[in-house]
């Protein structure tokens, strides 16, 4: 023990692989820790293969290669140490890997062989278990060779350097057809060959001109399978009555002049057949059939012909080495032809490929033509004897036009078309977005542009909305047909910023953002408001121009001229009788606008109103001496009274009355000399007059301001 927590234990002479360490307390042998060592291991899984060099003899030089495993990481040397029994004989092999190969060995088939490995290091030496094999279940012939292929008669022959005749074998021969159609590369059934077959196989039913690679391996009994052979390419030849034209059209609209054009396309004619080919094209009338016509001649896969509203016939000749190789003929229906067709044409689409479905006509059909182009101009087809085809080999994201066209004995159906299928999608469409704010809320709306030609389709959208200063995310998510929605429960008069996701299957596509701030009072208040408001300022309006209408109207009225006024005593209390005053009337409408006032007692006083006779119109005084009242006097059409231009009455004052000795006061001071009249006496007596002075009478209007100024005086 170093110390009380740590001790340090040697094991010398350990030469144990394995051990497990266990530490106990002195008192109690109760464990409290321990380990496991591992020093090393044995070499195990041997296994070895016995290549025979020369296969045509029962003896020979060969080679013995062994492997094994063994996981150590310090560098290891090992030893192999081979014993042949028959032979007597111990060969080793030293390699520093856990693979070694014997070469340059003798040996004999029925002979045994008994393995071991030794591992060694510098501290330790470890040899595995011992594995005794029998070389001839571990022999391992070599791939055969000289592999000829050769036509024969539409068959192929595949021959090969067979085994020795004096072992048992068997061989295997791998024919793969080198098809660079659209369904890829296709590989046959090995084809297995006994000893018995003389090293050759005719293989049957081969295609014309077509490229076939053959490779071969063999086995000595029981033993390993030899490697394969290298391959060997072989392109067979023409065969005429295996040579499968295949020929299809596609029609254009009909032009103004009243021609279509028919590109006709053809298949069938692989291109690694030797010799020269041409082709034909002979266009006539279906009813003529093959008589007549015009000839045209085409390019090798591909030819363009123009024909007239009729039904035609497109006659395909195949010419190799000027030889009439194969006819073909196709039919161009008539415009405006009544034809069956497929109906309800179903498409999926995923990863640049089409699946297409469709419903067959009611008449019987011999099989199905689909043709499909990207851009209008290369066109791609193929046949189908069922209701659906698949279609590959599709550019990414690219919408295609398919038509389908039923075929009959000697005819064709009206094709359908289905356009714009996209072979993959991608992202959704971008988005544009438009905010309209209101109090507490916002109508969010938006559309998609497009971006790509086959964008994916929008299953739902979602709009996001934040306050700008509180960064809280809030979210609203809609249908995929939804192009709006409204935002509800937002805080008036703040800043909002939104922005709208499109998910489709294929992706996510995010718009920009958008900020906005609503209002900051309701408009369904402020309405209410303007218009309570606008009456409020019309009644102003209206009562304004009411009081300067009155206003106008008064300023217009007559004024009496104080200067023209003429000033008398109200008769005495036994005098007013008879007699009525109200102001401000028409004197047409009551006796009481007319004031009858007291006769003057002097027979000398002049007339008061000038203008009028004396002998017809009495002279009329009003007292006013103990009524302090001034009055006016106007005639019946309102002009003022003029006073007589005679010397005053006696006892009358013609001194002027003012208050800050002006000469400008248009007053005058006027007394009468009759005896006052006490003040409780009625303000207005009726004094009879003579008869015809009655008719001559004339109105009095009285002033209140005269009667005010006098009074103060």
């Amino acid at each position: 023990m170093l110390n009380r927590t740590h001790t340090v234990l040697s094991l010398r002479n350990f030469t144990h692989p394995r051990a497990t360490l266990q530490c106990y307390t002195a008192d109690t042998q109760q464990v409290i820790g321990g380990t496991i060592i591992e020093t090393y291991s044995k070499p195990r899984n041997i296994s070895c293969v016995h290549y025979k060099l020369n296969q045509e003899e029962s003896g020979g030089l060969d080679s013995l290669t062994c492997t094994w495993e063994h996981h150590m990481n310090p560098p290891v040397n090992y030893a192999v140490e081979s014993v042949f029994y028959k032979q007597k004989e111990i060969l080793q092999c030293h390699s520093k890997k856990t693979t070694c190969t014997l070469t340059e060995l003798f040996t004999l088939r029925d002979d045994n062989i008994t393995v071991t490995v030794k591992a060694t290091t510098h501290h330790w030496n470890v040899s595995s278990e011992p594995r005794t094999f029998a070389l001839h279940d571990i022999s391992k012939s070599l791939p055969p060779k000289d592999l000829e292929v050769a036509d024969s008669a539409g068959s192929l022959s595949v021959k090969w350097r067979r085994l020795s005749p004096l072992e048992p074998g068997r061989c295997e021969v791998k024919c793969r057809k080198c098809d660079h159609s659209e369904t890829g590369n296709n590989t046959r059934p090995y084809c297995l060959l006994n000893d018995e077959a003389n090293g050759s196989i005719m293989i049957n039913n081969v295609d014309s001109c077509t490229t076939y690679g053959f490779s071969v391996r063999c086995v000595l009994g029981k033993a390993i399978w030899s490697d394969w052979s290298k391959e060997k390419l072989h392109v067979t030849k023409l065969n005429k009555n295996h040579v499968n034209l295949r020929l299809w059209r596609k029609v254009s609209e009909r032009e103004e002049n009243g021609l279509r054009k028919v590109r006709v396309m053809w298949k069938g004619i692989p291109k690694d057949c030797g010799g020269t080919f041409d082709y034909t094209i002979k266009q006539t009338h279906d009813s003529e059939h093959m008589t007549g016509g015009n000839y045209t001649f085409c390019g090798n896969t591909t030819c363009d012909v123009v024909v007239n509203q009729d039904a035609h016939r497109i006659n395909l000749t195949v010419f190799r080495n000027k030889e009439v190789l194969v006819v073909k003929s196709v039919y161009v229906p008539a415009v405006g032809e009544s034809l069956p067709q497929v109906t309800n044409i179903q498409t999926l689409s995923d990863d640049k490929v089409i699946k297409v479905s469709w419903m067959a006509p009611m008449q019987p059909v011999s099989g199905y033509k689909i043709d499909w182009t990207q851009d209008g101009s290369q066109y791609h087809w193929k046949e189908s004897e069922y209701t659906n085809v698949t279609l590959s080999g599709l550019q990414e994201k690219k919408p295609y036009n398919i038509t389908v066209t039923p075929l009959f004995d000697d005819k064709t159906g009206q094709g359908t078309k289905v356009l714009h299928v996209c072979s993959s999608f991608g992202d959704p469409d971008s988005i544009a977005i438009t905010v309209v704010p209101s109090y507490r809320q916002a109508f969010v709306s938006w559309n998609t542009k497009s971006q790509k030609e086959c964008s994916g389709a929008v299953q739902s959208y979602t709009v996001n909305y934040y306050k700008t200063q509180d960064v809280l995310y809030l979210n609203v998510t809609v249908d995929g047909k939804m192009r709006n929605v409204s935002l509800k429960d937002l805080s008036p008069d703040t800043q909002y910023t939104v922005n709208v996701d499109a998910r489709a299957l294929t992706g996510i596509s995010k718009s920009s953002d958008e900020k906005f701030t609503t209002t900051k009072f309701d408009p369904g208040l402020v309405t209410p408001l303007s218009v309570a408001g606008s009456v409020i300022i019309f009644l102003v309006l209206f009562l304004g121009l009411c009081i300067a209408v009155q206003w106008k109207k008064f300023q217009e009225k007559p004024v009496p001229n104080p200067a023209l006024s003429s000033v008398g005593v109200w008769a005495s209390q036994s005098q007013q009788k008879g007699i009525c005053f109200q102001p401000f009337r028409n004197p047409s409408e009551s006796h009481c606008d007319t004031v009858y006032p007291e006769k003057a007692q002097s027979t000398s006083t002049p007339s008061l109103v000038t203008g009028y006779d004396t002998n017809t119109a009495s002279e009329y005084i009003v007292d006013y001496a103990n009524s302090g009242m001034t009055l006016g006097l106007y005639t019946e059409d309102e002009s003022p009274v003029e006073p007589a231009k005679t010397p005053p009455s006696p006892g009358e004052s013609t001194a002027l009355i003012s208050s800050d000795s002006s000469t400008a006061n248009p007053y005058r001071s006027q007394s009468s000399g009759e005896s006052p009249v006490p003040e409780t006496e009625k303000l207005s007596k009726h004094v009879p007059v003579k008869q015809q002075e009655k008719a001559l009478l004339k109105t009095i209007y009285v002033t209140l301001d005269m009667i005010e100024q006098d009074h103060k005086r």
